[in-house]
């Protein structure tokens, strides 16, 4: 399929993706989390394998990341495995993987899969196979004069990511985290995105655009700040739900301003996300530790045992009970 009939994986989709992870030794390992831990955090949220990914090597054997740790793989990069999404995860040395067989099979498997994309230094592999001519991306920032000399045809930019179609780039393990969140957001809405980011109390998410050197204070693509202390107000208060109206009054907005605001940024009511941030508190409870359900529904807001089971069962598809014994 030509490159400008793929479809693009950055749109709302919930169906599963399957991803391949082609990891070099001298990667950090925050490049590596930053890939897999928040697709990690979207099935467990999701409730089902939403991204399904493998990491593998060019060898096979299992690449050791700059802290001397080895990243366990599934064996050798297979150019002929059909994937959705391919990815080059690279850091020291990695601009030095020129093999031709490495650069031809990933240069086959790129114009095949849906999205390919380079972490990091993981762009050179990109570039060597000449999957970034014409086209902007980016690389650490320690590079960028290198990279932009060995690739004249690559318009090298200084931002946190680069999405071009179906080529990716990123610059650090950071905006590797942001690209992530993006894709999550893209695919499953800005409110399975938020609780990616919860999880890991992850609340600084940058736009791609942003300059490498500096510090944005933007989160998840930009929001109103009241939106935000919105969502605060209700975490603190999920053992007493405040209303709808009442969190309104506190950030200094209407009900249906509130409302609209809700609907723009997340694509959903307030008292639909006020909900759903409750359910997942209380499903935390019920798989992780032995608490009555009696107590779960109290912590959680809920009136009593029966209202809460009813509400966790059309939340989730399954009785809290049933959930914890299965």
């Amino acid at each position: 399929m030509p490159k400008s009939e793929r479809p693009s994986v950055f749109t709302v989709d919930p169906s599963p993706l399957t991803l391949t992870m082609l990891v070099f030794s001298g990667c950090s390992i925050m490049c590596v989390a930053s890939a897999v831990d928040p697709l990690r955090a979207a099935n467990r949220i999701a409730g089902r394998t939403v991204f399904d990914w493998t990491l593998v090597s060019a060898d096979g054997e299992a690449p050791v990341t700059t802290a001397g740790l080895p990243v366990a793989v599934s064996g050798r990069f297979d150019p002929q495995a059909k994937v959705d999404v391919l990815m080059a995860i690279g850091g020291f040395g990695t601009r030095h993987e020129t093999s031709a067989a490495l650069v031809s099979g990933f240069r086959r498997a790129g114009r095949v899969a849906r999205a390919v994309g380079g972490i990091e230094a993981g762009g050179w592999l990109l570039g060597h196979a000449g999957l970034l001519e014409g086209r902007p991306a980016t690389t650490h920032w320690e590079d960028f004069e290198d990279f932009a000399a060995r690739f004249p045809d690559t318009d090298v930019r200084p931002d946190r990511y680069v999405i071009d179609g179906p080529v990716f780039t990123t610059g650090g393990a950071s905006p590797t985290f942001d690209l992530m969140l993006h894709l999550v957001r893209c695919r499953l809405g800005m409110a399975v995105a938020l609780d990616v980011a919860s999880v890991f109390i992850y609340d600084q998410a940058r736009a791609a655009t942003d300059a490498q050197p500096l510090v944005s204070l933007g989160r998840l693509d930009g929001y109103d700040p009241r939106l935000a202390q919105a969502i605060r107000l209700m975490e603190s208060h999920v053992d007493r739900p405040l209303t709808v109206a009442a969190i309104a009054r506190r950030v200094g907005l209407s009900a249906r301003a509130l409302e609209l605001m809700f609907s723009r940024s997340i694509g959903e009511t307030p008292g639909a996300y006020y909900l759903r941030l409750r359910l997942n508190a209380a499903r935390r409870l019920v798989l992780d530790t032995a608490e009555p359900m009696a107590d779960i529904a109290a912590r959680t807001g809920f009136s009593s045992a029966s209202a809460f089971s009813r509400a966790f069962k059309a939340g989730f598809g399954k009785a809290p009970a049933l959930m914890r014994r299965a």
